[in-house]
């Protein structure tokens, strides 16, 4: 009879919690979500720019790489100008007013690619799948930020082979969300 009171109190007590925490996440998730596609739709006219191909698709994700509290972009690029059989470019963006610049065009990527945990001069390091091309077994790439900006070819130094697992986030899986540069009106 105890243990069902227990029970009983337990559950009056925890499910209000519950219901007050959902209600309290929901919001700062959809203002998250609200943001990202803000920031995904100021991309669009600067991607549009570098690319008239009206089958390009790109994958965005932002993440603020250089500890400065403004998410820099990183977008996977997928089109004629962009793929060959070693992968697709990877840029490397940052905000610059209303517009993005161009920190960095990694070519050869493949998803998973992910936001490592460890830093190289204040920016976190990425990491880019390596696949095809001549490379026979594909590998994870580690690329530090020099200063200035990420290797450029992750098949060959500086980027380097991840040997273990690092503490990572990873921030664009696979192709599968890749959404039109140009959409259909």
């Amino acid at each position: 009879m105890e243990h069902t009171s227990t029970v009983r109190f337990a559950a009056a007590t925890l499910i209000p919690l519950l219901l007050i925490t959902s209600a309290c996440s929901s919001p700062l998730h959809t203002r998250h979500e609200a943001s990202s596609a803000a920031l995904q739709d100021s991309l669009r006219p600067f991607l549009q720019a570098l690319d008239k191909n009206k089958t390009t698709r790109f994958i965005a994700a932002f993440s603020d790489l250089d500890g400065d509290g403004t998410p820099e972009a990183i977008v996977y690029l997928l089109g004629r100008e962009w793929c060959g059989s070693a992968g697709c470019n990877t840029l490397i963006l940052k905000r610059d007013s209303n517009s993005w610049e161009i920190v960095t065009n990694i070519r050869i990527t493949r998803p998973p690619i992910a936001v490592l945990g460890s830093k190289s001069n204040g920016w976190h390091n990425i990491s880019v799948h390596v696949k095809g091309g001549g490379v026979q077994r594909g590998y994870e790439a580690e690329l530090r930020f020099n200063g200035q900006s990420y290797p450029k070819n992750p098949s060959i130094p500086p980027a380097r082979r991840v040997k273990t697992r690092p503490a990572e986030e990873i921030v664009i899986t696979s192709t599968s969300g890749a959404v039109a540069l140009y959409p259909a009106r």
